[in-house]
Parts: C-alpha cells; structure tokens; sequence
C-alpha cells in the first residue's frame, strides 16, 4: 500500500511551502501554504502524495530513459509558418537556436532502416525481424487490391482518410510532413532563451482567450479560480490542463534561467551561457501578492496535468509494453523496453490515478462539447507554429502533442486495448505521439522535481 510521504522529507512541496511564506514576507504570509489542507482540484490526492510518488519514483526513471536513443530524438518541423498572423517576432538571440542533429547521430531505425520481413517458417527470426507470413499483407476483410483504381482516384482516398483522421486528433502535428527533420532533445534541453515580451505574451493570450472555454464577460487571460468553480468538470479539466502547462514551463525557465552579469554570471551576449535557478523570477510569477492570488492555484493546475497525463501513461501500458522501441541499436532497444516496462510497473501501482470516466457522459450535448473540446486543442497545437523562438517552438510542439497524445488515450478509447470489432480504428500510437507523451510527462516530472530546488534556496 502507497505511505505518504511524511513531511520531515527534504522533497516534500509541503515544506517548500512552508519555508516560503517566511522568504517572501508578510505581504505573502499565506503564499502557497493553502496547499497545505487542499487536495489537488478535481483529483482525489494530496500534494504531499504526488511529491513523493514522482521524486522518489517516477523522476529518476524518467530522467534516465528519456536518454534513451528512443526518445532522445523527436521529428518536427519547425519551419511552418503562422497561420494566424504575420510572424514579425523571430528572436534574434543565439539560444533560440535549435542546434541541428548530424546524419550520422541519428539512430538507423529512425531513418528507415527498417527489421527484414521474412516467411513464418524463417527459423532465424528475431525480434528484429518480422515473422508473419510472407503473405500477411493481404487482409481479407478488406479483399484484393483493385489494380483498375485510376492514380488520381487512390490520392483523393489518401486525402479524404487523411482529412477524416485530422478530425479524430487532437492535434495538428504531422510526423510524415517532408519538411519535419529529426531534432536531438539532449543537445537542445528548454530552458530560458530571453525569449519573452509581446511576442511571448501574444501566444498565451491567443491560447487562454481565444481557445480556452471561459465564461463570459472574464477579460484576464487566466479565469479566477471562483469563475473555474461554475464551469462544468470537462471545461475545467481544458483550463487546468492549458495552465498546468505554462506553469510547468515557467518552472523550467526559472530553474535554468540564464544568469546575467549584476548577478555574477554571464551576459546575454557572452558567448558561452550560463544556466541556474532564479529565486527572484519564480517569486515573481507565482507569488500571491503578485498573480492576484493565483500562483497556488496555478502550481495546483500543475499537478492536475501530471495526474492526467500519469493516468494516460497507466492506460496505455499494455500496449506500450509491447512496443519494441527500435532503433537499430539492439542492446539499447532491449534496455529501453526493460526501462519502460519498470517504469510502467509503478505506475500502474498508483493509488489515486485520474478518473477520466467521469467526462463526456451524456446525449448530444456532450458529443457536442468533445467536438469542441478536440477543435480547440488543435487550434493550440497550430498556435505553437507563431512562436519566435525555434527552441520554444520545439518543446512547445512536444508538450503539445504530449498532451495531445494523453488525450486521445483518455478519451478516444474505452479499454485499454479496443478491439477493432467494437471501435472504428483499433488502438495505436505513432513513433511520435509515444515519444512526446513520455518526454512531456518527463517535464512536468522534472518541475515537480525542481521546486524543491527553490525551497532549499528560500531557506
């Protein structure tokens, strides 16, 4: 049975919480310490339960697959251009730049390099190769193929299943784009760039007030935390999700901020930067006193979001412990599937998993509302394209789709495992959408992590 963590712990929120109300002063006295008798909004489990479970957990797992030559490298393209208005705000600094990968870095199973098929009755099968029939491409459901079909005909079927697919995603993300190159996650890891003004602010107000569910006459771009309480479960699961992720950046950027000269490190201009964790800049945008009283409630959405996306991963386990993880590198691929199926274990031991059951039960209504739902995620997911910022735009994309990709385990299926004879489409995940959703649970990880790093700085 899962324990709590007590709070004597050194990784305890609890007593970052604490020790935070005596840094910031009496204008914070409350700070976050109202997390202190709260659950987790709409969740059935304590701060203090996550920050075990993950720190002790979760968090090394994921920081040492994510490693994995699997998950390291993430095809993206990054050279879209903004559907939405005129892309005017490309940051000039030398951190947004996203470092290329080398040819020659990028594992042989990523570049096509694929398993030899060969006949059932191949004896020197492996698991890097296939062993169906040598005439397992012939389905008979679906009957022979009709060679008399004209070129024009079959690339109009292509492009009404292709249209038809869009509107089952939740995100607008092409792995399959011919433009979309493969990108080295470890030799371009989020942290702050500089990126920041207007151009930054345009994005999240685009986000909040233009695709998040809000109730009328609100003219913040966040929803007071009294406003989220009217609103229906599904809408404020949609918020909590959105700003549990800006939250979770924002606690990136904060925790590798890039240091300047006034504070003993190096310039935006220096050549070489330096990365470290700004007290000052996380009290700015989460104190109370300074968000009107919403940085708990924020750091709360957080949680809210690790919960969901924690919920997806446990979900999906079944299938993903039959993935191969293939790269080439067969020792490496061997050890990712160990590595996963571990992670996966404790996982599913989880106590007080997401209840996503609950959402979208209803007549038309509902359906209605998950149209919706899906239709305002995608519009996000084509909002990361307007960020100035490549570097930003590349974790953006990721943590989008992350989502994205934990959504649609949530909500589009039923078992863990449909069957094809109950569900339109069996269950099945891209090379992509496994890659995103495991990197983006291992960012909201690594912020839960690293909030105990600000409170051993507040002491």
């Amino acid at each position: 049975m899962f324990t709590k963590y007590k709070l004597t712990t050194s990784i305890c929120l609890f007593a970052l919480l604490i020790s935070c109300c005596g840094y910031f002063g009496k204008e914070d006295e409350q700070c976050f310490c109202e997390l202190q008798e709260r659950t987790i909004d709409d969740c059935t489990c304590n701060v203090d339960t996550v920050d075990h479970f993950n720190n002790v957990k979760v968090y090394p797992r994921l920081r040492s697959l994510l490693t994995k030559n699997y998950f390291r490298f993430y095809k993206v393209n990054l050279k879209h251009m903004c559907p939405f208005w005129a892309d005017d705000s490309k940051c000039a600094m030398k951190y947004c730049h996203v470092e290329a990968c080398h040819e020659s870095d990028i594992p042989p199973g990523l570049k096509g390099v694929l398993r030899t098929k060969t006949c059932a009755s191949d004896a020197s099968s492996t698991k890097y190769t296939s062993s169906e029939s040598c005439d397992d491409d012939h389905n008979p459901e679906l009957g022979f193929l009709n060679t008399t079909i004209s070129a024009k005909a079959e690339e109009d079927f292509a492009l009404w299943q292709a249209h038809d697919d869009a509107q089952d995603q939740f995100c607008d993300i092409n792995e399959n784009d011919n433009k979309a190159e493969y990108v080295d996650l470890l030799l371009n890891p989020e942290r702050y760039t500089g990126y920041k003004g207007k151009s930054a602010h345009r994005i999240w107000n685009s986000i909040y007030k233009e695709n998040c569910f809000r109730p009328e006459n609100t003219y913040r771009a966040y929803i007071d935390s009294e406003l989220l309480k009217g609103m229906c479960l599904e809408k404020r699961a949609f918020y909590r999700a959105i700003s549990g992720l800006h939250t979770s950046i924002n606690i990136h950027l904060c925790a590798k901020y890039l240091k300047t000269q006034s504070a003993g490190g190096l310039s935006l201009t220096s050549p070489k930067g330096e990365w470290g964790p700004n007290i000052d800049e996380f009290i700015r945008r989460f104190s109370i006193s300074r968000t009107n009283g919403e940085g708990p409630n924020w750091l709360r959405n957080l949680y809210f979001l690790y919960l969901l996306e924690l919920r997806a991963l446990d979900k999906a386990s079944q299938y993903l412990q039959k993935e191969e993880f293939y790269t080439g590198d067969e020792a490496q691929d061997w050890d990712t599937q160990l590595a996963v199926q571990d992670l996966l274990s404790v996982i599913n031991n989880f106590p007080d998993h997401f209840n996503e059951s609950v959402m979208f039960n209803g007549g038309q209504e509902t359906k209605k509302l998950k149209r919706e739902f899906k239709e305002h995620f995608r519009n996000i997911t084509r909002i990361m394209d307007c960020v100035g910022c490549d570097k930003c735009k590349l974790w953006g994309k990721l943590q989008i789709q992350g989502l994205g990709t934990a959504l649609k385990i949530l909500f589009d299926y039923d078992n863990y495992m449909p069957k094809p004879k109950q569900y339109k489409k069996e269950f099945k995940l891209e090379r992509n959408e496994i890659v995103s959703l495991i990197n983006s649970i291992g960012r909201l990880s690594t912020s839960i992590y690293e909030l105990d790093e600000f409170r051993q700085m507040s002491r």
